[in-house]
């Protein structure tokens, strides 16, 4: 049987997804700058009060979006990762990469709005975090893997670079050395980098359309020499 106290909470999960479905919906047409509490109101058919006690500003409903988006990349990054749990660290590195662009390319708003241009007057609290990271506690796992089994390859970092190499590999990587934290926050960005030129029609009249899944694999396997996993 359920409780009063339940059917409360089924019904604010559903008015809260329904907000955000809304959202989502006005990010599309809109962009994330546009984004207006009192126009999600409207087009439920609520008063802007009511909405306030869902989301008391702009601010916290894009949170809300900002760390459901982080979310479900990580979730499709981890997902890709545990189903190629039995390949090579290099393949299951290109796996997730590739995971990375499939969500990207099915998302492209919600990716906009992690991996685009920032929004005007909005600043991610600390919340945004834990899910920004999933994707590359993934990576990270993998060669933290291989470095605990067969090695990496490591490519030496210049004298003046040093100081701030095992920095990175302190905060970042730890028991990692600081030759990988270098190489992964390269192929973080170049992950990235690629992801957004594809979707954001960079590659036009640079890459065919057709090839572009094929010259993606290929890029990541390129990323996945950079920091040092060898492929079987």
């Amino acid at each position: 049987m359920t409780t009063p106290q339940g059917a409360r909470a089924r019904a604010r999960m559903e008015v809260t997804a329904a907000i955000k479905d809304e959202a989502r919906r006005q990010l599309a047409a809109e962009g994330a700058a546009k984004l207006s509490l009192r126009a999600v109101a409207r087009e439920l058919g609520m008063v802007s009060s009511a909405l306030y006690r869902y989301f008391p500003s702009r601010d916290d409903l894009l949170t809300a979006l900002i760390i459901d988006a982080y979310d479900s990349l990580g979730e499709a990054a981890e997902t890709a990762h545990a189903a190629a749990a039995d390949a090579a660290p290099a393949h299951r590195w290109v796996t997730v990469c590739e995971a990375v662009r499939g969500w990207a390319l099915t998302h492209p708003h919600e990716y906009a709005l992690i991996y685009g241009s920032p929004v005007p007057g909005y600043s991610a609290p600390e919340t945004t975090i834990p899910p920004a990271a999933r994707v590359a506690l993934v990576l990270i796992g993998i060669l933290r893997e291989a470095f605990e089994g067969r090695g990496l390859a490591r490519t030496p970092v210049p004298a003046e670079l040093a100081p701030e190499a095992r920095r990175m590999a302190d905060e970042l990587v730890p028991g990692l050395p600081p030759e990988v934290a270098v190489a992964m926050a390269a192929a973080w960005a170049q992950l990235f980098g690629l992801v957004g030129f594809e979707l954001f029609g960079q590659f036009k009249g640079v890459v065919e359309e057709a090839e572009r899944e094929r010259f993606f694999r290929h890029a990541a396997a390129q990323l996945a020499h950079g920091v040092g996993l060898v492929f079987p």
